[in-house]
């Protein structure tokens, strides 16, 4: 399928201190939904300074440290059902760059309450445990961020 059907899109891997990650409950779904924070790769913008953009959109702060790139990129399709209206119908999926930061704030940094908050509520799981979290069309894409980010929690939990 063609790459210019998939939004460039970035997904962001936050860790804090004890090596978990933060993610949060989208606001458009009646049941709980974690994810990670994630949004568009605007033009002319690396996925490293769209990752931290997103950040403060989207949690409140960008405290936080650069870690790791990706070295892949995934794409995936968002079922149709749930696609119509999506960003104008431009898309049929993203294409996803996975970027890891260390957060290095508070947790009184960390503000979802936005006019147009995209979630409603935040915490901090284990890496391991996103595919279960996740949506079910993402979960491919979950099992790849934690298989390319788990050595850098190993390292992480090794300084402890």
């Amino acid at each position: 399928m063609s790459e210019e059907l998939f939004r460039p899109c970035v997904a962001i891997v936050l860790f804090n201190e004890d090596a978990k990650i933060l993610v949060a409950a989208r606001n458009d779904q009646e049941t709980d939904q974690w994810q990670l924070p994630q949004g568009g790769i605007e033009n002319g913008e690396t996925a490293i300074k769209a990752a931290f953009r997103e950040l403060e959109e989207e949690i409140g702060t960008n405290n936080a440290v650069f870690l790791k790139e990706s070295t892949t990129l995934i794409s995936y399709e968002i079922p149709p059902e749930l696609r119509k209206g999506w960003m104008d119908n431009k898309w049929i999926g993203q294409s996803v760059k996975a970027v890891a930061l260390k957060f290095i704030g508070t947790k009184t940094e960390i503000c979802l309450g936005r006019e147009e908050a995209e979630f409603r509520a935040w915490k901090w799981e284990e890496l391991s445990a996103l595919p279960e979290l996740i949506i079910g069309f993402k979960q491919d894409l979950y099992r790849q961020i934690v298989r390319e980010f788990s050595p850098i929690r190993e390292d992480m939990l090794s300084r402890k």
